[in-house]
C-alpha cells in the first residue's frame, strides 16, 4: 500500500513537474529575469512604419510615400469574410482565450511527443506579438524556448490592453503580404484592386491563406500552391460554420482572379505634383517639425502623415488625358517634320559644335556618368562606356520598348520628345486643381510646372498692358502702330519689329490696345514700355507673384524672361480675382497618423489692381480669343463662352505658350523641347496656338462636359460700380475680325 502511494506520488510529481517548471519559467520571464519585455507604452504604441498618404481635394488617394507600404484600417473597415477566415484558419478559439490557448498548446505539445500533427499552438495574439517584436533569427533551442514564453507573456498583456477587434485589426495591418503590400489594405489593392472592405469571399481566403507562409503561398510566383491553400482556408470556414458546403463547392473551382498591380510612385494621378511635394515641400517641412513620439523630425516614409491637396481628381484626370492626346499627335508631326532634315532631333540650323556641347553636357549630368565617377573611373573611361550598346527599356508613343542602344544614342533619342507643363487654378481661392509636369513621369521626371522655367514670349505682354491700364488707359485707347525705339545705356537703340514685318497691312495706322494685344503687335508693346520703363513693369510683375529673375531691360516686354507655368497661371489669375493676387496653394493641411492637424495652409494675398482695372484687363484679353491669335478655341474646340487669354511663341519656335482665363478656372500650358535647340522648323507648327493652346482647349472641353464639376461657362462678373466712362467696347474704333483670324498664318513671334 505504501509502495502504491509512493508510486502515485512520484507519478504526480512527474506529471506536475513540467507544468510547474513551465509556470515558474513563465513567471520568471514575466518579471524580466530572462531579459526585458516591452513596456506598456510600447504595447500601446507599437512601432509601425506607416505610409504617408496624399489625398486629392475630393478625397481620392493620389499616392503614397513609404518604406513599407502600410496604411492602417480599423476593425469596422475590415470585410467580415477576412475576419471569419482568419479566425477559422489561425485560431478557432480566438474569442474564448486570453492570449494563450491552453487546449491548443496541449495538443501541439502532445503532437510533438507522439509525432502526430495536432495543429499549431500559436494564437492570433501570439502571432501578433511575434510580428510586433520580431525574433532574432539565430537562436539556440533554449533561447527559442525563452523567446516563445516571452511571446506568451506579451500575448496575455496585449489581451488586457486591446479588445479582440483591435487585436484582429492590428494583426491584419501588421502582416506583410509581399510584393510591397504590407497590411491588408495595401494587399487588397495590389492583388485585387479592391478595398479591404469589399473583398469577395475567395479573395479574402487567399489573403488569409498567405498568413501561414507568404513566401510559399505567393500568388504571383506559385499560383497553384496558393489556390490550394486558399481552398484549405475556405474548408476551415465550412468547418466552423462561416460558409456552407454548397458555397464552398462553387468557390473552390474558381481561379485566383488576381488583378495584380504593383504600386509604383510613377503610377496614379498627379505624379509630378506628388514628387514635387515629396522632394521640395515635405523635405523642408519635416526638418522643421518634430514628431513627439520619436523626438525626431517627421519621416514621410514611416510616420503615416496625411497630406491633403487641392487637386480635383476629375480635373487632374482630364488634364492628363488632354496632355496625352495632344502631345501624342504633336509628337508624330514633330518626328515627321524633323526626320527629313539633318541634325535630328536638333533643328537643321544648329551647328555640329553646338550639338557636341549639348550632348557632352547631357552625358555629364546623367546618373550613369555620376555613378561611374563615384566608382572611380576617370572622365575618358566613363565617357567611353556611353558608346557601348547595352540592353535597355525606352519610352515610346506606343509604350515601353525593349531594345539595345548605346547610352549616347538613348540620350539623343530622349531629346527628340517634346515636353509640356500644364496647370489649372481656381482664381478665387488659389487652389491648384490640376498639375501635369510632363509627358511621362517614369521616363521624364523633370517637372515643367514649377521647377522648369522657360522664356514666356508674348504671354508676358498682358503684364505690360496691365501697367498701362493701371495708369489710366482704357482697352480702347489708340496708339500709332509704328516702330518704337528705346534708348539703351550703351547709347544704342532697341527697335523691335512686328512679327509680320513688312506684311503688316495696318502698319502706320492708329490701333487700340485691345486690338494690338489680340494680334500681339510688338510695336505697341514697345510703345507702352517706353512710356513707363522696365522698372515699373518689373515692380508690377513682382506684385503678381512672379519671383523669377527679370532684368530691368526693355526687351522683357516681349517675353525674354524665363518664368514657370506655376507663376504665370497665378499672375494671370489676379485679373479674374478682381485684381487681388492670391498665392497658389496645392496643400490645405497636414495631419499625423491619428488625424491630428499639424499645420493648415492659408494663401497670402495682395491687392494689385482695383476691381475695375482687373475687369478692364479681362475685356482687353478677351480680344485674343474672340478674334486674335487664340481664336482656335472658337473654331476648332467649339468653346464659345467668355474666355480671356494670350498665346506666346519664342524665338526659333523653342517655346509655345497659352494662358487662358475663365470666371472659375485659370489654366496655362507650355510646350517645347528639353533643349531649346530641339524645335519645329516652321512657325506653322511651332507657334503657341499650335503647340500649347490645344491642351487648354481639350482640357476645358472635358471639364465643361462634366456637369458635376460645376465649372461656370458663363460671363465674367461686372464690377458693381464700373465707371460708365471706361471704354470697353472698341468696335467703333476697329473690328478685330478684320485684323486677325488666329489661323496658322497669324502668330506672335518675338
Amino acid at each position: 500500500m505504501n509502495k502504491t502511494k509512493k508510486y502515485v506520488k512520484w507519478l504526480w510529481i512527474l506529471f506536475l513537474s513540467p507544468m510547474l517548471i513551465i509556470f515558474l519559467m513563465v513567471f520568471l520571464v514575466s518579471t524580466g529575469t530572462f531579459g526585458d519585455l516591452p513596456k506598456v507604452d510600447e504595447l500601446l504604441n507599437p512601432k509601425n512604419n506607416l505610409a504617408t498618404i496624399v489625398y486629392s481635394g475630393d478625397m481620392k488617394t493620389l499616392g503614397k510615400y513609404y518604406s513599407e507600404n502600410r496604411v492602417n484600417v480599423n476593425f469596422n473597415q475590415l470585410d467580415k469574410d477576412l475576419v471569419n477566415a482568419l479566425i477559422a484558419t489561425e485560431d478557432a478559439r480566438f474569442l474564448e482565450h486570453s492570449g494563450v490557448d491552453i487546449k491548443a498548446l496541449g495538443r501541439s505539445i502532445s503532437g510533438a511527443f507522439t509525432g502526430g500533427s495536432k495543429g499549431g499552438g500559436s494564437t492570433i495574439t501570439q502571432q501578433l506579438a511575434k510580428m510586433m517584436f520580431p525574433r532574432n533569427e539565430k537562436l539556440s533551442k533554449p533561447q527559442l524556448v525563452i523567446r516563445k514564453m516571452k511571446e506568451w507573456v506579451i500575448a496575455t498583456r496585449l489581451e488586457k490592453l486591446y479588445t479582440k477587434e483591435e487585436i484582429l485589426s492590428l494583426y491584419l495591418n501588421k502582416f506583410d503580404f509581399l510584393n510591397l503590400a504590407v497590411g491588408v489594405k495595401s494587399a487588397s489593392q495590389i492583388y485585387f484592386n479592391r478595398g479591404q472592405d469589399s473583398l469577395r469571399i475567395e479573395q479574402a481566403a487567399m489573403l488569409i491563406g498567405m498568413a501561414k507562409n507568404p513566401s510559399l503561398f505567393n500568388p504571383i510566383r506559385k499560383a497553384d500552391t496558393t489556390m490550394h491553400r486558399r481552398n484549405v482556408v475556405l474548408n476551415q470556414m465550412v468547418k466552423y460554420g462561416y460558409l456552407t458546403k454548397q458555397k464552398y463547392d462553387s468557390l473552390k473551382v474558381l481561379p485566383l482572379g488576381l488583378n495584380f498591380h504593383r504600386e509604383d510612385h510613377n503610377d496614379g494621378l498627379a505624379p509630378y505634383l506628388r514628387e514635387y511635394i515629396r522632394d521640395n515641400f515635405l523635405k523642408a517641412w519635416c526638418e522643421k517639425h518634430i514628431n513627439p513620439e520619436t523626438k525626431q523630425p517627421y519621416n514621410i516614409y514611416k510616420d503615416g502623415l496625411r497630406i491633403y491637396t487641392t487637386i480635383d481628381s476629375r480635373m487632374q484626370q482630364y488634364a492628363e488625358e488632354a496632355v496625352f492626346e495632344h502631345m501624342h499627335d504633336l509628337q508624330k508631326i514633330f518626328d515627321k517634320d524633323l526626320r527629313t532634315k539633318k541634325n535630328y532631333p536638333f533643328a537643321w540650323n544648329v551647328t555640329k559644335q553646338e550639338i557636341e556641347g549639348i550632348m557632352n553636357s547631357s552625358i555629364k549630368r546623367s546618373d550613369r556618368y555620376r555613378g561611374l565617377k563615384r566608382a572611380g573611373l576617370n572622365h575618358e573611361d566613363a565617357v567611353a562606356t556611353f558608346y557601348k550598346p547595352v540592353p535597355m527599356t525606352v519610352y515610346s508613343l506606343r509604350g515601353e520598348i525593349d531594345t539595345v542602344l548605346t547610352p549616347f544614342d538613348s540620350i539623343k533619342y530622349y531629346k527628340s520628345f517634346l515636353q509640356t507643363g500644364f496647370m489649372a487654378m481656381e482664381p478665387q481661392t488659389g487652389y491648384v486643381k490640376a498639375w501635369v509636369g510632363g509627358i511621362n513621369h517614369k521616363h521624364f521626371q523633370y517637372d515643367h510646372v514649377k521647377v522648369s522655367k522657360r522664356q514666356v514670349g508674348s504671354t508676358f505682354k498682358p503684364f505690360v498692358y496691365a501697367l498701362a491700364i493701371q495708369e489710366g488707359l482704357s482697352p480702347c485707347h489708340q496708339v500709332p502702330n509704328v516702330k518704337t525705339c528705346i534708348g539703351l545705356p550703351d547709347g544704342k537703340d532697341w527697335c523691335p519689329d512686328n512679327s509680320d514685318g513688312p506684311n503688316d497691312k495696318n502698319a502706320g495706322k492708329m490701333i487700340t490696345l485691345k486690338k494690338a494685344l489680340a494680334n500681339s503687335i510688338n510695336y505697341v508693346t514697345a510703345w507702352i514700355m517706353k512710356q513707363y520703363g522696365p522698372h515699373a513693369v518689373v515692380s508690377l510683375v513682382k506684385r503678381l507673384g512672379i519671383t523669377s529673375d527679370i532684368p530691368e531691360v526693355p526687351s522683357i516686354c516681349l517675353g525674354t524672361a524665363d518664368i514657370s507655368v506655376f507663376e504665370m497661371v497665378a499672375a494671370n489669375s489676379t485679373f479674374v480675382n478682381k485684381g487681388t493676387y492670391i498665392q497658389p496653394t496645392f496643400i490645405t493641411r497636414i495631419e499625423d497618423k491619428n488625424g491630428k492637424v499639424l499645420e493648415e495652409f492659408i494663401p497670402t494675398t495682395d491687392e494689385v489692381f482695383s476691381e475695375e482695372k482687373a475687369y478692364a484687363m479681362i475685356q482687353l484679353m478677351r480680344g485674343v480669343v474672340d478674334g486674335g491669335t487664340g481664336s482656335r478655341l472658337r473654331s476648332r474646340h467649339k468653346l464659345f463662352n467668355q474666355i480671356a487669354g494670350k498665346t506666346g511663341t519664342t524665338q526659333k519656335n523653342a517655346d509655345g505658350w497659352f494662358m487662358g482665363l475663365t470666371p472659375d478656372l485659370v489654366a496655362g500650358a507650355w510646350v517645347g523641347g528639353e533643349d531649346r535647340s530641339v524645335h519645329f522648323n516652321s512657325m506653322e507648327e511651332g507657334q503657341g496656338a499650335t503647340m500649347a493652346l490645344p491642351i487648354w482647349g481639350k482640357f476645358f472641353s472635358k471639364v465643361y462636359a462634366d456637369k458635376k464639376l460645376k465649372v461656370s461657362a458663363g460671363d465674367f462678373p461686372k464690377p458693381k460700380n464700373l465707371d460708365p466712362n471706361l471704354e470697353l467696347d472698341c468696335s467703333k474704333y476697329d473690328a478685330i475680325d478684320n485684323y486677325g483670324t488666329g489661323d496658322i498664318n497669324e502668330f506672335d513671334n518675338l
